[in-house]
């Protein structure tokens, strides 16, 4: 057998320790798949003392990432720290310019610096790979670079944010406010330490500018995606989508179109007997479409200690087996800078208002409408007791976004608006 293959770890939160756990648990299936040991040497986190629920005890520990990247007696440098610059990057390139290979989960460091990082790489004959930092457990990434290599992708779509999820479905299934499965979320530990990471969309933006990279061939470029949270989603929007047979989504759609690249992260409505539509809880699901494969749906787990783990030791397997593939599926230096294009293609929209109970006010709304060029597919006005509003939900034809945005920047002007209106796209899947 070969010698082995040499870990050192940087980061030793959920996801590190759960690489430490297969690493020991699976050490002989590993050496069967791989050819050769796979064993870690070195590893380093903030604090020692901390009790992880794993025996350390065999391993160097480093105080300094830099030190793990740069040991002799480290072959593939496991960046686990998180953060798109600071030590993360700078541990990470020192391991390249070491002669190791990288392992990283850092979306939100391959979303900013991805193409220089790629570079970097490639130019140092160095292997560096990141199938967990999309979507968790879920194989996207090797999908797309290798398995899904002859084809010409024309969309790819998903949700790929299992908070953002869990708050929709819990919101959807318990009618509770936002509010209340926010603090709940944050209650068991789902949110980031800056929730606006998640429910902001930025997380999950980070992911799908890296998948946009890979399907299209472009210079990743994260500033160029259009991103939306799920903050102003209500429970009444939750009610009312439901009521059409929708439901809410913070969707991700990365498109290549005449016009350039279209990249965007926003709660969209979906059909409720959609692949989409069926996702619940913190499941996430990437939907690739490519010109001879047709549609694929890839779903599973995409977070945790060991959906996460198992995505870190993926890579570290094909690097033991002597894989060595470009960063983003092809050479970095053949990858072109995309033309960034705001969203384009024509959409039915949900728009919710609440309306002053007054004779009217419907046929102003309507005419807004009109003037926009838009067309209403169907409108409900919902009961009320002793209010002087009224909810009013209405679903447009397919139309574009700029007629939208000259809408709903009109809709106010009527004076019959008790507050803003909300509109959410309605997408086809």
């Amino acid at each position: 057998m070969s010698s082995p293959l040499r870990l050192g770890i940087a980061g030793l939160g959920t996801v590190g320790i759960g690489v430490v756990k297969i690493v020991q648990k699976h050490a002989d299936l590993l050496a069967r798949r791989t050819g050769r040991p796979v064993s870690i040497t070195a590893i380093c986190a903030r604090d020692r003392l901390k009790n992880r629920d794993a025996d350390l005890s065999s391993y160097r520990w480093e105080d300094d990432p830099l030190a793990v990247a740069t040991a002799d007696d480290v072959d593939v440098f496991v960046e686990l720290v998180g953060g798109d610059t600071g030590i993360a990057r700078d541990s990470i390139e020192a391991a390249l310019r070491s002669g190791k290979d990288v392992v990283t989960a850092n979306k939100a460091l391959l979303a900013v610096h991805g193409q220089a990082l790629a570079e970097l790489a490639e130019g140092l004959g160095r292997t560096l790979r990141f199938e967990a930092a999309v979507a968790g457990g879920i194989p996207v990434i090797k999908a797309m670079t290798e398995s899904l290599a002859g084809n010409e992708i024309r969309r790819v779509m998903g949700v790929m944010n299992g908070t953002c999820n869990y708050i929709l479905t819990r919101m959807d299934s318990a009618g509770l406010p936002y509010d209340a499965v926010f603090e709940e979320a944050r209650q068991l530990g789902y949110l980031e330490a800056d929730p606006t990471l998640d429910v902001g969309g930025i997380d999950a933006g980070h992911k799908l500018a890296i998948l946009s990279a890979i399907a299209f061939g472009t210079q990743v470029n994260f500033d160029a995606v259009e991103i939306e949270g799920i903050e102003r989603v209500s429970i009444d929007d939750i009610r009312r989508a439901a009521d059409m047979g929708y439901r809410i989504k913070l969707l991700g759609v990365a498109q290549m179109t005449p016009r350039g690249l279209e990249q965007r992260m926003s709660p969209c409505l979906v059909p409720a007997d959609s692949p989409l539509g069926q996702l619940m809880g913190g499941t996430n699901m990437v939907v690739v479409e490519g010109d001879s494969v047709g549609q694929i749906v890839l779903r599973g787990a995409g977070a945790g200690e060991g959906p996460t783990a198992s995505a870190v030791l993926s890579d570290i397997v094909e690097i033991a087996r002597g894989v060595r593939l470009p960063v983003f599926g092809q050479p970095a230096a053949t990858l072109k800078a995309a033309q960034p294009a705001r969203t384009a293609v024509p959409a039915a929209y949900y728009i919710r208002l609440e309306l002053q109970d007054k004779p009217g006010a419907l046929a102003k709304v309507a005419t807004v409408l009109g003037d926009a060029g838009i067309s209403i597919d169907r409108m409900r006005q919902y009961g009320h007791k002793d209010s002087a509003s009224v909810p009013v939900l209405v679903v447009t034809h397919k139309t574009t976004p700029e007629a939208i945005d000259f809408a709903i920047e009109a809709l106010p002007r009527t004076g019959v608006l008790v507050s803003e209106p909300v509109e959410l796209r309605i997408e086809e899947v």
